[in-house]
């Protein structure tokens, strides 16, 4: 199997989540971009072979003069998981695009947001392969 950093590349990730796509959530949300308090980003954190799951994350980073903290993000997960703009259920078919066949994506989930700092929470997206 290739190693799936080489797969999983901060390009390759900014294509499958393009930064553009927080911009869209919030225009259908507020009828506004700019009314959102963060920018989304995708990171891959690695791959638990023994539980055979591929682990990612989306970072809600504060966009300046924003209040991330203020903001609801502990209900994201569950708004994030329907939403069809976010498209996480997209996102996993281009992922398992991405992984040609080496595993194969069955069920995912998004986890409860984790606040690393005032500027950063992050939601975790684990997905489990055969």
């Amino acid at each position: 199997m290739a190693d799936l950093h080489d797969i999983f590349t901060d390009d390759a990730l900014q294509n499958l989540f393009p930064v553009s796509r927080a911009n869209d959530f919030f225009d259908a949300l507020f009828g506004d971009a700019a009314e959102g308090a963060y920018d989304i980003a995708l990171k891959f954190s690695g791959y638990d072979s023994q539980n055979r799951q591929l682990h990612f994350q989306l970072h809600l980073i504060q966009r300046p003069g924003k209040c991330l903290a203020c903001n609801l993000t502990y209900g994201l997960p569950e708004v994030f998981s329907r939403h069809p703009v976010i498209n996480i259920k997209g996102l996993v078919g281009e992922i398992s695009k991405l992984l040609a066949g080496q595993l194969t994506c069955n069920k995912w989930a998004l986890k409860s947001t984790k606040s690393v700092s005032s500027e950063l929470h992050i939601i975790p997206l684990v997905i489990e392969v055969g």
